[in-house]
């Protein structure tokens, strides 16, 4: 087979921009050796210990764990079973997908599909590198990997039994309906092959291409159809749905096994070309090395001081998981595969990015990254808005250029708001409006065009009773009040988006729409309370009640959903009767008893503090309102629990799903010292610093945060002062961080 081969430099299309903001090489500090990436593999943190580099579309992982809520990333810290390494990983998330291309070195069986065993003290992983030996098979294997190409080194006791088995029917969570659909497979040579891998699961439509090469000639070939064993020639071609695997032997040596798999989201042509501009050449230590560099480029972005190591290696790991997803979903020569499952040229400075979490991550992965990587940033607004003008609509949880309706509403409106907020735009702002605009309503024609696909989850009747009730009857749908209350946020967002863009009619529109929020909070228990079609609230009234995808709220109870106004607190406030009330209503969601009814509660339901609970997002921002009443000081109560008890140092230190960066980037932004309690609106509340110091490089210098007499037992702050002047307000806005200057918090044991 006769191919051009582009050969294009990495850096042309690198995939991180904004780098004029990480300090130069002379000021790096070494970094990579506080990150631990077993962190969140155990509990339900459904993180993957494997190989990656920041944003990457490879993630070079093994699967330990196949079916079942902890499949979500393949792998599960408990485990002692290694049933591939496959290249494409979710990081923390609920749902499982992914997990394409799977190898497996093995030695010592004829099994049509060999499991490995392996002993955790044989375990090691660090940025960009992973290592286990198989003790079953007697292989040493190693894993490190570029953006779009993943490189593993196998050592072989018995130099006359190494073989390789390239799995075609590996897949996730096959119990929840992810499947094969397709293979194209085509041996090139004795060294290299290359095909097409369809699967449809959670993203509906999925192709991964890939090529795959040897160090080595293949000595024999081994191919199963549907578990039988095919005699075909070596160089075979196959285009079927069937379940393949194929078995490489290989000659007789001493030497390492190297395998080389690029992957590419559009054609074989595209992992060619990969693999060329990215991986040439077979040094393996290189490939770590550089790996190492650039994570460790990436990671002083913020660089943090303190005496306590637990701290260094929460932050650092919490860091590092903020930088897995979104990953970068387009071959080096520019192409990639929209929302409209079209081939697309990006044109200069635009990369395509897949795996936005967005009902998780527009919380605070987003607001982080509009502090340390701006460029980042607004190209991520330019991919949503894009997926708009592809597939007609703004993305909720899009994966793998499949749209999802994973979730609550249409929180890209959050995202694009905040970046209105802080002058980020990069692009036509009218055509911004109108994609938050044409998300907000009930779209009939997307219904339509989705029916029969997954695709289809993203269009539901919550909007449209929205729009023609100002609110959702909860007896003609589930999980009524959570998205009641995230639609007025988003509209309200959409009305930020629509005043900068100079068009006041809609604002006011939208403004009105924001209000919505009201119509579901009780007078006499202060809760949101879901709304029966009749106008009347639902009787009789349990706020302790959970029914996962089943009852009036999303992944949890009233409790966790009575706090949802991040956009309108002073109105909010006074509406439950004032200052005094919310402080009172805080106590009780953190004071009372933890039981959770239902049967079928959420698991999602985590890290408890009463009522309060941290490992799901909708709690996010709910310590930092003590910030509105007269006791500031509960919520650096609360925080330093938080940051203490649930996130630790240790495989099940992340206390519930990571969901692709947000419950790490709670942590980066929390232990600084702020948050961004509503994005679209860029201010930032003071909370209580973890860290001892912080330098962050800002657009206009530097950023540092001091946090004098700072210790576990001084967790309140005394006072702050900005650039040398006390702060009569506990809050920050996005431009003082920008501008440069100097955050000072004087911690004391006492408020």
């Amino acid at each position: 087979m006769k191919k051009t081969v582009l050969l294009l430099p990495a850096l042309l299309l690198g995939l991180l921009s904004g780098c004029n903001q990480t300090p130069a090489p002379e000021q790096l500090k070494d970094l990579t050796q506080y990150v631990d990436p077993f962190i969140g593999t155990g509990f339900h943190g459904h993180t993957f210990p494997g190989a990656t580099r920041p944003y990457a579309m490879v993630q070079l992982s093994p699967d330990t764990h196949i079916m079942g809520w902890e499949a979500s990333s393949g792998y599960h810290y408990d485990d002692s079973n290694i049933y591939a390494f496959s290249h494409t990983h979710l990081s923390g998330t609920g749902i499982g997908d992914l997990g394409d291309i799977g190898l497996l070195p093995y030695s010592g069986t004829n099994d049509i599909k060999p499991v490995a065993t392996f002993n955790k003290d044989t375990e090691h992983a660090s940025v960009g590198y992973y290592a286990v030996r198989l003790d079953n098979f007697g292989v040493n294997v190693e894993l490190t990997s570029t953006d779009r190409v993943g490189f593993h080194r196998y050592t072989f006791d018995d130099p006359k039994d190494r073989r390789v088995m390239l799995d075609l029917g590996h897949i996730l969570q096959p119990n929840w309906g992810h499947r094969v659909v397709g293979n194209e497979y085509l041996m090139v040579n004795d060294s290299i092959v290359e095909g097409t891998y369809k699967t449809q699961g959670w993203a509906h439509f999925h192709e991964v291409s890939y090529r795959i090469v040897f160090s080595e000639p293949i000595e024999t070939l081994y191919q199963y159809v549907n578990k039988e064993l095919r005699n075909d020639s070596l160089f075979v071609s196959i285009d079927t749905k069937e379940d393949l695997k194929f078995h490489y032997k290989f000659f007789e040596s001493d030497k390492p096994l190297l395998v080389k798999v690029a992957i590419s989201p559009v054609d074989t042509d595209g992992a060619e070309k990969n693999m060329e501009a990215e991986l040439p050449g077979w040094d393996f230590d290189a490939v770590r090395a550089e790996s190492e560099r650039i994570w460790n480029k990436e990671l002083n972005r913020i660089q943090i001081e303190s005496n306590d190591p637990a701290i260094l290696k929460n932050y650092y790991t919490a860091l590092y998981h903020s930088m897995i997803a979104p990953f970068a979903y387009q071959d080096v020569d520019g192409r990639y595969l929209g929302m409209d499952k079209k081939v697309h040229q990006a044109p200069a400075g635009y990369t395509f990015y897949s795996v936005f979490s967005l009902w998780d991550t527009f919380r605070a992965l987003h607001p982080l990254v509009t502090i340390i990587n701006p460029d980042l940033a607004s190209n991520w607004g330019n991919v949503l808005v894009q997926g708009y003008k592809e597939g007609a609509i703004l993305p909720k949880w899009p994966l793998a250029s499949s749209y999802t309706g994973c979730m609550v509403g249409y929180p890209a409106a959050s995202v694009l708001a905040d970046l209105v907020s802080k002058d980020m735009v990069k692009g036509d702002i009218n055509t911004w409006l109108e994609a938050g605009q044409q998300s907000s309503i009930y779209r009939a024609d997307l219904a339509e065009k989705f029916k029969g696909t997954r695709e289809l989850d993203l269009i539901t009747k919550h909007v449209y009773y929205k729009e023609k009730y100002g609110f959702v009857p909860a007896d003609s749908i589930s999980e009524s009040v959570s998205w009641g209350l995230e639609m007025a946020y988003y509209d309200w967002c959409i009305a930020q988006i629509a005043k900068a863009a100079g068009n006041e009619a809609v604002a006011e529109e939208y403004l009105k729409k924001g209000e919505y929020y009201k119509r579901y909070l009780d007078p006499e228990t202060k809760m949101m309370r879901p709304i029966m079609g009749n106008g009347s609230f639902r009787t009789p009234f349990n706020p302790r009640y959970s029914s996962h995808m089943e009852s009036d709220y999303t992944e949890g109870n009233a409790f966790q959903w009575s706090f949802f106004v991040p956009h309108d607190m002073d109105n909010f406030i006074t509406a439950i009767g004032g200052k005094h009330e919310l402080e009172t209503r805080l106590d009780t969601l953190f004071t009372t008893s933890s039981h959770i009814d239902g049967e079928k509660a959420s698991a999602d339901i985590t890290g408890l503090i009463g009522q309060y609970a941290h490992g799901n997002e909708p709690s996010h921002h709910m310590a930092y309102l003590y910030k509105w009443t007269d006791s500031p000081q509960k919520a650096q109560d609360y925080l330093d629990y938080i940051m203490q008890e649930f996130y630790l140092p240790v495989p099940e230190g992340i206390i519930g799903n990571e969901d692709c960066g947000q419950m790490s980037a709670w942590y980066v932004l929390s232990a600084l010292g702020f948050y961004q309690v509503c994005p679209g609106d860029p201010v930032y509340v003071l909370g209580r610093p973890m860290v001892d110091s912080a330098k962050i490089p800002v657009k206009n210098g530097v950023f540092e945060i001091i946090a004098h007499d700072n210790s576990l037992e001084n967790k309140y702050v005394k006072e702050v002062k900005l650039n040398g002047k006390t702060l009569e307000t506990p809050f920050i806005t996005h431009q003082d961080i920008v501008n440069g200057g100097t955050l000072e918090f004087y911690m004391s044991p006492t408020y």
